[in-house]
């Protein structure tokens, strides 16, 4: 999360989902930068239980939840380069519901930033060689809010088999395309309409809280295999980022068990 301290990013984790043994919180908080945070910068060696996550480290492996829902609260989508590959590996038939205004589904070749969060998507579904593998199938993909996508991207999409859906779409025809087994779900807050939820790279005709929550509310709980939250800009007040996290909190309620 872009400024969002160590103190804060735990207090998201532990109120976003369910506490107990289902839950094991991630969380990755070290700012980075878009113009100034080259993708050959950001990534990092692969190595038993550590994971690249933009300029930060995402510093703990799925081999200790294994059987747990985790869920990665990060500071960019960048971390999707390897938590992605790394859920796949371990979920079979792993499916993906990646909401977010970018197609993150640009490559070393095609990119115009070199931001490595703009290329997440696409290298975990292994079109480009990230060292942290590529397992995930484009075909078990669904791509929802996106409205923000470079020619390039347009074109490695519709290769690639991608299901992509506006803003708008129902939550029915989204989880039909993506079928039956388990979802990993990755929200990035520039998803949402500018003025909703701070972050970054906000693009106006995006999701509204109640939009999302409702989306949230229609998948079936025994199918979310893993959580990830991302590119939550914190606001510069304290009023302002207790604003933001309650809508965030309130966004993701259904996530969480009744009574909590």
């Amino acid at each position: 999360m872009s400024g969002l301290s160590s103190l804060d990013a735990s207090g998201v984790a532990r109120g976003v989902l369910w506490t107990g043994p289902s839950l094991h919180p991630v969380a990755c908080n070290r700012k980075s930068e878009f113009f100034n945070d080259p993708w050959t910068a950001s990534m990092m060696p692969r190595g038993d239980m550590r994971f690249s996550c933009g300029s930060g480290e995402l510093g703990a492996g799925f081999a200790s939840v294994a059987g747990q829902c985790p869920l990665v609260v990060a500071n960019t989508c960048s971390a999707s380069v390897a938590t992605l590959p790394a859920a796949a590996r371990m979920i079979d038939g792993l499916r993906v519901l990646w909401v977010d205004a970018h197609g993150d589904f640009n490559t070393p070749e095609t990119t115009g930033t070199g931001y490595l969060g703009g290329m997440a998507l696409a290298g975990a579904c292994g079109l480009w060689r990230t060292g942290h593998g590529g397992e995930v199938s484009p075909a078990r993909v669904a791509l929802l809010a996106a409205r923000d996508i470079d020619p390039p991207e347009e074109a490695l999409l519709a290769q690639a088999g991608v299901h992509r859906f506006v803003a708008g779409a129902e939550p029915e025809t989204v989880l039909a395309a993506l079928g039956e087994g388990p979802i990993w779900l990755h929200v990035d807050w520039d998803a949402m309409e500018p003025g909703t939820v701070p972050a970054a790279y906000s693009v106006p005709g995006g999701l509204t809280p109640g939009r999302l929550r409702a989306f949230l509310a229609a998948i079936p709980p025994q199918q979310i295999a893993g959580v990830e939250l991302a590119e939550f800009e914190m606001p510069g007040t304290a009023q302002a980022a207790q604003g933001a996290i309650a809508t965030i909190l309130d966004i993701v309620g259904p996530l969480r068990p009744p009574g909590r």
